[in-house]
């Protein structure tokens, strides 16, 4: 079990690191990223776990491997997408302005990038991940596992803590938000804690769409 966590947690980290790596080049300048304060992105990790343990039989067709991970990324993405707008009533990124893309969700660009993900990581990473743990003692393994499981969750709740309270401030009794309110509300919660300036420098392209539920 922790070794699954292992997988999850070693990709959340390179998820965070490609990440900040892209869109500080972008700014050019150091940009955290990611929904969690810590240096993790959670959706990496997942893509990374269901390629490990369901692609398994695909493995020995790199071809194949290339078209299940473009799909279960594409998927993955769409869904977590979705889902953390109907939680927080917030669009977190959005691939509108590119080419081909599905509802601004998913975009054939970073789902050509799951699929060539998928290859490195059963044809390189995982090979030398799993090389790493083999020489480590499994109770030394098992103790980091655990005080990082507990680091991580630590970091879940308080992220969701700090979302939640960013939404019931700023815009959760708001039915629809215009282009420009979506700028007003965001200059002033990034002027009222510092979290909130860093999840929303992590997410230029947020977009508040309100509760749809008020009238």
């Amino acid at each position: 079990m922790l070794k699954y966590f292992y997988i999850f947690i070693i990709y959340s980290i390179i998820g965070w690191i490609m990440e900040v790596t892209i869109v500080s080049a972008q700014k050019k300048k150091i940009t955290a990223r990611g929904f969690l304060i810590g240096p993790w992105c959670p959706i990496y990790g997942f893509g990374a776990l269901f390629i490990t343990l369901l692609l398994r039989k695909y493995y020995e067709d790199p071809l194949v491997l290339f078209i299940m991970s473009f799909l279960l990324g594409t998927i993955l993405e769409y869904v977590t997408s979705y889902l953390m707008e109907k939680l927080f009533h917030a669009r977190w990124w959005d691939y509108s302005d590119h080419r081909f893309h599905i509802n601004g969700r998913v975009s054939l660009t970073t789902s050509l990038g799951f699929g060539t993900l998928g290859l490195i990581l059963v044809y390189i990473f995982n090979p030398f991940f799993l090389k790493i743990i083999k020489n480590v003692p499994t109770l030394i393994f098992n103790i980091i596992m655990i005080i990082i499981f507990l680091i991580f969750i630590s970091d879940v709740i308080t992220s969701y803590k700090i979302i939640s309270k960013l939404k019931k401030d700023g815009y959760e009794n708001i039915r629809d938000i215009t282009e420009k309110a979506n700028e007003e509300v965001k200059k002033v919660l990034k002027n009222k804690s510092i979290f909130n300036r860093r999840l929303l420098n992590a997410f230029p392209h947020l977009k508040f769409i309100g509760n749809r539920k008020n009238k």
